[in-house]
């Protein structure tokens, strides 16, 4: 039997097909229905649609689920279509008339945007943390390794020198970017729904300022109808969110493919993070970061996903939106997954401290020959023929103890960089 229908006369097959992966899915929104529905009751108290003695039985019972669904005792029953049918039932079960009372002033879509928002905020700050964490492990990497030299590429070519200091600290400072990206995300998807029903409001006198409050959301969405807008929306921002903090480590992830490669041997691996062959012996392969590539590369197409499924979609609620969830709850725990593992990882890579000796990476000082030509008064484009005369006729012999100036002018992100980049309004 469905909430919204007395009868059992939807097609078996037609049911199974529309409910989909929601019973499976739902489990995730559980605590948030029934946080979602404790501040609700409240709310109806407050404007005298339940008395004390219904609010304080459905608080009471609510409590008794919350306690369950924390226990691993909760599901959702066969035949039972979501996680807000399937509490609304057990409520009804256990309280009568004042159990059918919790959906007063609200529906599905409204009920489901509250939790898939406060789902979406726990989330998205249990990620903002990890990703602090791994972004205090590459400035840790990038001090101790400053000085430390290695090529620097482009196009794929040898170019100019770096140090491993500059490699790590670079991923650092992109990763701060990405947290202010998610913070971003976060404050937007950060707003209450809750009173907007269906997508047109009711003509219930609902405190909404109320709900917000106890539901501790930032803002409330203030036009019923936008609040339906945001189903979709609010899943395209988060996915995008993802996707650049995914760009950051799908690049690192490669570096260290090849970084480790025998023919480069910038990087090294130790054996508790590589795997082996079943014919070859000597092969230590990066699974780990193969893998790490390849999640971040899936997740980097969920935006695109997730615009198809919602594009040319007019106003107000569409069953469409169901497939969202099968896209962004796996998504979140995938993305969480790759930032703890490469946390994990990061600490036992270990550089090559004598990467640039020998003269294969003699082209690497090209620049600082160029320019201290420069600096002896010669015009730059004639110091930069000299230089390339000498290296295509074989006579380039450059000046290994030169000073890198270039590289400590770019400096070092540190821990007050970061708190100054995340804190600014900017």
């Amino acid at each position: 039997m469905k909430l919204w229908n007395s009868t059992d006369s939807v097609d078996k097959l037609i049911e199974r097909f529309t409910i989909g992966k929601d019973n499976i899915l739902d489990l995730e929104l559980a605590k948030f229905d029934v946080i979602g529905s404790i501040a609700h009751a409240k709310m109806l108290h407050s404007i005298d649609l339940l008395t004390a003695d219904e609010l304080g039985r459905i608080l009471k019972e609510l409590a008794d689920i919350k306690s369950e669904i924390e226990g691993g005792q909760f599901a959702i029953h066969a035949g039972v279509e979501d996680i807000h049918s399937q509490i609304e039932f057990m409520l009804t079960e256990r309280l009568g008339e004042a159990g059918k009372k919790i959906h007063t002033g609200r529906s599905r879509n409204d009920q489901v945007l509250v939790d898939l928002k406060l789902y979406y905020r726990e989330k998205l700050a249990e990620i903002d943390q990890q990703l602090l964490t791994l972004i205090e492990s590459f400035i840790a990497k990038s001090d101790a390794h400053k000085d430390d030299l290695m090529p620097g590429y482009t196009h794929m070519q040898v170019g100019m020198i770096s140090s491993f200091g500059m490699w790590f600290g670079s991923f650092a400072e992109a990763l701060v970017d990405d947290v202010r990206l998610l913070r971003s995300t976060a404050k937007i998807i950060d707003q209450n729904p809750l009173g907007s029903a269906a997508g047109y409001g009711n003509s219930f006198p609902l405190d909404r300022e109320m709900t917000t409050e106890l539901l501790g959301f930032d803002d409330l969405c203030y036009n019923s109808m936008y609040a339906q807008f945001t189903r979709g929306k609010s899943e395209l921002l988060l996915t995008n969110a993802l996707s650049g903090i995914c760009y950051t480590i799908n690049k690192f992830a490669s570096d260290i493919c090849l970084y480790c490669n025998q023919d480069v041997s910038l990087i090294k691996l130790p054996t508790s993070l590589t795997t082996g062959s079943s014919i070859m012996p000597h092969k230590k392969n990066p699974d780990v970061f193969e893998l790490i590539r390849a999640k971040t590369s899936q997740l980097m197409s969920l935006p695109n996903q997730v615009m198809l499924i919602c594009n040319n979609l007019i106003s107000g609620y569409h069953r469409d939106f169901q497939q969202l969830k099968e896209l962004v709850f796996p998504a979140l725990a995938t993305m969480s997954d790759c930032i703890m593992i490469l946390t994990h990882c990061i600490s036992e890579i270990e550089v090559n401290k004598t990467a640039i000796e020998g003269d294969v990476y003699n082209s690497l000082y090209s620049v600082e020959e160029v320019n201290a030509l420069v600096k002896n008064g010669m015009p730059f484009r004639e110091a930069y023929l000299v230089v390339k005369e000498q290296i295509e006729s074989n006579k380039f012999n450059p000046n290994k103890d030169i000073q890198h100036t270039h590289i400590g002018s770019i400096g070092n992100l540190s821990l007050d960089n970061i708190r100054n980049k995340l804190n600014s309004k900017g």
